[in-house]
């Protein structure tokens, strides 16, 4: 039986199957629409994300879904994380960087070794997401949002997920898997593409009371 609060809220479907992303994005979004991943929808192929950039990758998510899924109001991100020093990577592979078979932790692993012996200013990185909004195979609208710190030497903290132990915001002394959840949707790249979106969704919201139920 869906929630009260499942039938009273337009749905955003999030084409992410990643639980720290729909934890993230519901913790953003959840006061105004009812949040779901693509866990309700199994049979759906697996989408290549063939693109060079940001943008490209959550362009061609977005598409994928909005095709596959008519009616529905669908927001793909794309998201990384770049270190200058080392010529842009992980990047747009930051989920692969490891290889085919990488994990959160083999992805970490990597990035420490390859940043051996650099310090101050070659330790910068920053994350950036890209937030794109779709429905019937149209993008309404994209969004980007940043934010620069330094890669840790070690790993510090167990909160978030992926590269959130090893990179420290700028402006503040614990990483992101050291700083509370509050904290980190103020600052987050994840945080900021959303409230750049927050005019874009309002707007999208009229288009979705007549589909707002699966």
């Amino acid at each position: 039986m869906p929630s009260r609060t499942s039938t009273a809220l337009p749905v955003l479907w999030i084409a992410t199957t990643n639980p720290g992303k729909t934890r993230e994005f519901r913790g953003l979004f959840g006061s105004k629409w009812d949040v779901r991943d693509l866990h309700s929808f199994p049979q759906l192929p697996e989408i290549k994300e063939t693109g060079k950039t940001f943008v490209a990758n959550a362009k061609i998510k977005a598409l994928a879904l909005s095709y596959a899924l008519p009616g529905k109001l669908i927001m793909a991100d794309d998201s990384g994380l770049v270190v200058p020093s080392l010529g842009g990577r992980p990047g747009v592979r930051s989920a692969r960087y490891s290889g085919p078979r990488a994990t959160n932790e083999s992805n970490r692993a990597k990035l420490l070794k390859a940043m051996v012996g650099l310090s101050g200013q070659a330790r910068r990185a920053y994350f950036q997401a890209t937030l794109v909004l779709a429905l019937n195979g149209h993008v309404l609208g994209i969004k980007n949002g940043r934010v620069w710190g330094l890669i840790t030497t070690e790993e510090r903290g167990e909160g978030g997920f992926g590269y959130d132990p090893i990179f420290r915001p700028a402006g503040y002394l614990g990483t992101f898997g050291e700083l509370s959840a509050a904290t980190k949707k103020k600052v987050s790249h994840r945080a900021r593409a959303a409230r750049s979106l927050a005019t874009l969704l309002s707007r999208a919201r009229a288009l979705t009371r007549a589909t707002n139920h699966i």
